[in-house]
């Protein structure tokens, strides 16, 4: 099973899924520095200092909502579908795995009872911020990589 995976449709990234199962010292960012929400996982030795630092006050311009995804508890499965809303195929994530949607549709199913933390950008838009549509039929899913 790979610890990482790219999720692209064509040339087009829709998702970074970070399995549980990854481990590997230092800071690994997962993101391109061109995505409006940036992805790294980060594991340092006792006694390590990260120096104090403030933020500085950058204008940045943020077309579509990315966000993150954290699952504590339970499994979620993702459904991934073009802007055009066609459905492409699903995956499952369980506690300990963390998503980053990038691009295109999403939509999802609780497999089990399922915590979990959402990250994006605000402040959030309501109804504005999103638009709505039929999900696929439950015969059409295609569930890729493991289904844990």
């Amino acid at each position: 099973m790979e610890h990482v995976e790219h999720v692209r449709f064509g040339e087009q990234l829709y998702a970074i899924i970070v399995r549980a199962s990854f481990r590997e010292p230092g800071i690994h960012f997962f993101s391109t520095p061109e995505l409006s929400q940036q992805l790294a996982y980060m594991s340092h030795p006792k006694g390590k200092s990260i120096e104090p630092h403030r933020h500085n006050k950058v204008t940045r311009e943020v077309h579509y909502t990315q966000e993150v995804l954290l699952i504590q508890k339970g499994k979620l499965q993702v459904d991934f579908y073009t802007m055009n809303e066609k459905y492409l195929e699903s995956r499952v994530l369980s506690a300990g795995d963390t998503i980053l949607l990038c691009s295109g549709a999403h939509g999802f199913h609780v497999l089990e009872p399922v915590e979990m933390f959402e990250i994006k950008q605000g402040p959030y838009s309501g109804e504005n911020d999103k638009t709505r549509f039929a999900e696929v039929a439950p015969s059409e899913i295609r569930i890729k990589g493991p289904n844990l």
